[in-house]
């Protein structure tokens, strides 16, 4: 660490604004720790362990589409038309993994978009001159010249190029992306080195992974990636957490080497069944934060007419009947509060933002339900469904009758370049349809309502609010065309809940779906209505939640891991059961009789059980009842799990359990252990902080009697040489904090700050260790 020099009465002196020390206390609970590397937390996050983020309390994060740039003759969305000083966080969408294994946006030049492109006589659109690349790179960074502490990322993959990428022709290369990438770590290593140099190169303050999915569900993703991602399935999520092992180890070593730190997020699912196939989402330790994609939670690929991103689930949901959700497991999970409390259970709150939709879905033809809602629409001629829907990937389920036409303006296209029917609009759009008004910009999406009865406007789109699902929709009874959507009255409910929950904040997709009223042409275009509305409600909501655990955790800790794995494959996973291992990397015998405690998501009903003769005990509960109306109860579920008494777990050694639950949850958390009488945390939790304490003795039998202070970890260096040194030696694989004595080569020696890997002697007279003399 280089200290500053600052002048203060005529001398130089040196101005350490941040420590050391403090680096350890920055770092947020749950994080990753990696041995060797001093990362500067303090760059990014508070001495409480919270994200600086220029004096907002919470994120609001946007997704920049790259592909919104008027080059096909729709109306532009530019970096100009960001409301700057309403985000906290940009996700630019997308680079993607080329055919070398690195991050790219493809070869410079005139159109591409992220390097190369410009827009002439558009103001605020000028290139800034002391940038080599132009493009929407060039306008993010001169851009953030003026709001400095909005963050930047660089997001990767998403549904289209998970599994392969586009290259300059506009042409898909279904090379198999992040699937056959994250077989090989030597292909990792290469994809993490230039994820460093890309965002070295260009600007970003970090990368967003977006691996749409790394599940053993089958048939899940894209359907363009099916022949690469299924003889795959097994280990998919294997992969993916040594793809994010590496990219954090990679971001936190660059970070170490700049002086800066780079964060490390991700797009995680929000879907019960997609979750089921990716194991404990072991992932959650190596991201700064996780972005849940908190929508698409009902669409057109079946029957069932429902919300896009509701709230919550209200005991109605017409899929969650026909999976029998409600009276077998008491809960329905295609809701943002489910699959929140599904990361929740492994993650403090402040590290998950929940995702919100800026575009609509629907259906057309719809019977039955209330207004349209939980009514069901299946395509009449079902061997036309589109592909990885209905009987194109053997579900049992029809796939749905899409809204086209007018009610599917941001249309996808399929590989024949026919319309995929999905009710896909932009929230401005939807705006429009809702108050009958017929826009200008219909032929700039191919649409001809002269000609066309699909393309216009008829009918009315009468809006609908239920508050028990916190959830709009249109629907127009003479077309039977339902639409979710989302407006103010709806992301005010969700920031709301984000608020009182202390979730870190909010993200979108994407930023050119808001809307804002023009009043001199009388219709609705793209504006930032909905960004103010989750800005205004969330920008001094006050600190988010920082802690894992909502309870106070033993301060003394074991160097104890924790670990999941041998899960079933796809819907062979059910009831779920995996091997929970647990490692004891201390110094001393965990003996039998020990008990340890843990949470578990509230996702699962709260009956865990086990299957290797141990004791596990559920409770108390967060959630309990038939249904999760209003939201679950609860964060987490309680265990007891206790080692028997015949068994105990040596230095070096692991014991293992086979443990059953009937819904998904992220990897439990929150551990402690109880023996001779003395309960600690486990360093499986990855506790903000540093550093492990042990008994001094290996107690055995009974987990009650006198208790025996912690200790230091013995170093295991060296020992000094010289005369009276005392002092524990110092051992380079050791993190010390300021007040640390050790000895080393015959002086003691007293650490200023956090360290860690900096040899005594070796740091100078303004570094990290005092020199109290001979010994």
């Amino acid at each position: 660490m280089v200290a500053a020099l600052t002048l203060a009465m005529g001398v130089l002196i040196p101005a350490i604004a941040q420590s050391a020390e403090d680096h350890a206390a920055c770092r947020p609970d749950g994080l990753y720790l990696q041995a060797n590397v001093s990362v500067p937390y303090c760059n990014a996050y508070d001495n409480a362990g919270r994200e600086k983020m220029g004096g907002n309390d919470r994120r609001v994060i946007g997704y920049f589409a790259s592909w919104r740039n008027g080059s096909d003759g729709t109306p532009k969305y530019l970096v100009p038309n960001i409301p700057w000083g309403k985000v906290t966080h940009l996700n630019y969408a997308f680079a993607h993994v080329d055919g070398s294994n690195k991050v790219s946006v493809g070869n410079a030049g005139p159109n591409n978009p992220s390097i190369g492109m410009e827009w002439p006589g558009v103001p605020g659109a000028e290139m800034d001159p002391s940038l080599p690349y132009k493009g929407h790179f060039n306008l993010l960074n001169k851009y953030k010249k003026t709001y400095p502490n909005v963050k930047t990322m660089i997001s990767v993959g998403g549904w289209a190029e998970t599994g392969g990428y586009f290259n300059d022709q506009g042409v898909r290369v279904n090379d198999g992306g992040f699937y056959t990438l994250a077989d090989d770590q030597n292909k990792i290593n290469t994809f993490a080195d230039s994820a460093v140099a890309f965002i070295r190169q260009y600007g970003f303050n970090g990368v967003d992974i977006d691996y749409e999915y790394a599940t053993s569900a089958p048939k899940a993703g894209n359907p363009l990636d099916f022949t690469v991602s299924e003889p795959r399935r097994a280990r998919l999520m294997t992969g993916y957490v040594n793809l994010m092992r590496t990219l954090r180890e990679k971001l936190n070593a660059a970070s170490a080497a700049d002086g800066k730190y780079y964060l490390l997020t991700a797009a995680v699912s929000a879907s019960g069944w997609i979750l089921r196939g990716s194991e404990s989402y072991q992932v959650t330790q190596y991201l700064d934060y996780a972005n849940v994609m908190t929508y698409d939670l009902h669409g057109a690929w079946n029957k069932f007419v429902g919300p896009n991103a509701a709230l919550y689930d209200d005991g109605t949901d017409s899929e969650m009947k026909n999976w029998n959700m409600y009276s077998t497991y008491g809960q329905g999970y295609l809701n943002t509060d489910w699959a929140y409390h599904y990361f929740r259970g492994s993650m403090p709150a402040g590290r998950i933002n929940l995702g919100v939709p800026f575009y609509t879905r629907g259906w057309k033809s719809v019977t039955g339900g209330t207004n349209g809602l939980w009514g069901e629409s299946a395509l009449a001629d079902q061997t036309k469904c589109p592909k990885g829907t209905g009987p194109d990937v053997g579900s049992t389920v029809p796939c749905g009758d899409g809204a086209i036409g007018i009610d599917n303006l941001w249309h996808d296209k399929n590989t024949q370049g026919a319309e995929e029917p999905a009710g896909a609009n932009p929230m401005w759009h939807a705006k429009n349809l809702d108050e009958g008004i017929t826009p200008d910009y219909l032929a700039a999406y191919g649409l001809d309502p002269a000609t066309d009865p699909d393309d216009r406007v008829t009918g009315d789109y009468q809006r609908y609010y239920s508050s028990s699902l916190g959830s709009p929709w249109l629907w127009n009874a003479q077309k039977k065309v339902y639409l979710s959507t989302e407006d103010e009255q709806s992301l005010a409910a969700k920031a709301d809940y984000i608020a009182a929950k202390g979730i870190g904040g909010v993200m979108f997709w994407e930023l050119s779906g808001d809307y804002s009223f023009n009043a001199a042409k009388g219709q609705y275009e793209m504006g930032d209505t909905l960004v103010t509305t989750l800005y205004n409600k969330l920008n001094k909501a006050g600190p988010y939640g920082n802690t894992k655990s909502n309870a106070a955790v033993p301060a003394d800790q074991l160097n104890v891991g924790i670990s999941l794995s041998g899960y079933a494959v796809g819907d062979a996973n059910y009831p779920i059961n995996p091997e929970l291992k647990i490692t004891n990397n201390s110094t001393t015998t965990i003996p039998g009789g020990a008990v340890f405690d843990f949470d578990y998501a509230s996702t699962a009903p709260c009956d865990m059980s086990q299957q290797s003769g141990w004791t596990l005990t559920n409770g108390p509960c967060g959630h309990t009842g038939n249904n999760n109306t209003g939201g679950l109860k609860g964060d987490f579920q309680h265990a007891k799990l206790t080692l028997p008494s015949w068994q105990s777990i040596a230095p070096g050694a692991s014991a293992a359990v086979k443990i059953v639950y009937k819904l998904p949850v992220s990897t439990p958390s929150n551990w402690k252990v109880t023996f001779g009488g003395k309960s600690y945390s486990l360093s499986a939790d990855y506790p903000r902080g540093s550093g492990t304490t042990n008994p001094t003795s290996n107690p055995t039998g009974p987990t009650t009697g006198p208790t025996t202070p912690p200790t230091t970890t013995p170093p295991t260096t060296t020992p000094p040489t010289g005369g009276n040194c005392t002092n524990p030696s110092w051992d380079r694989a050791k993190v010390y904090n300021g007040g640390n004595l050790v000895s080393w080569k015959g002086h003691n020696w007293r650490a200023k700050w956090w360290t860690q890997g900096e040899e005594p002697g070796t740091t100078g007279q303004w570094g990290v260790w005092e020199d109290k003399g001979a010994c």
